[in-house]
This record gives structure tokens, C-alpha cells and sequence, in this order.
């Protein structure tokens, strides 16, 4: 099976030109430290490519990170 996508509402209204957040599942199935390892590891992967580290979402269990791509449109490693 290919990549999936998948449409949501979020509370804030439209400030910009229409995007698409991606979210980039790269944890699945995993929690806490080694999921974390692994976003941290494709992170370091991606960083090279021309992404840029936004902010790191942790709570000691669940874990994402935001990054932009080169034209600064958001996405999280999941």
C-alpha cells in the first residue's frame, strides 16, 4: 500500500494562500524514547536535504516534529 492522505478541520481560519500539512509517519507503532530516536534520526536525514527543525512536540510519551520544507510549508515527522 502507498502513502495515504488525510483531510481534517482545524479551528483556526484561513491566513495565507490554501497549503497542505503533511505529516510524515516515520514512528509507527513505536513510543517514548525509541520513537523519539527515530524521528530524531530521519530528522538528521532530512536536514541535509534542505529542511529546517521547527520545534520538537514531547510529553515523555508521544512525540513529533515540526519542520518546514525549502519554501518554508510545514510538515511533522510522526
Amino acid at each position: 500500500m502507498g502513502p495515504r492522505l488525510f483531510f481534517q478541520r482545524v479551528p483556526e481560519g484561513k491566513v495565507v494562500k490554501n497549503r497542505v500539512h503533511l505529516c510524515v509517519r516515520v514512528g509507527t507503532g513505536l513510543v517514548g524514547e525509541e520513537r523519539l530516536a527515530t524521528l530524531e534520526a530521519e530528522c538528521a536525514r532530512l536536514i541535509p536535504l534542505g529542511a529546517v527543525r521547527v520545534r520538537l512536540l514531547y510529553d515523555g510519551n508521544d512525540s513529533c516534529i515540526v519542520m518546514q520544507d525549502i519554501e518554508g510549508n510545514e510538515f511533522c515527522l510522526d
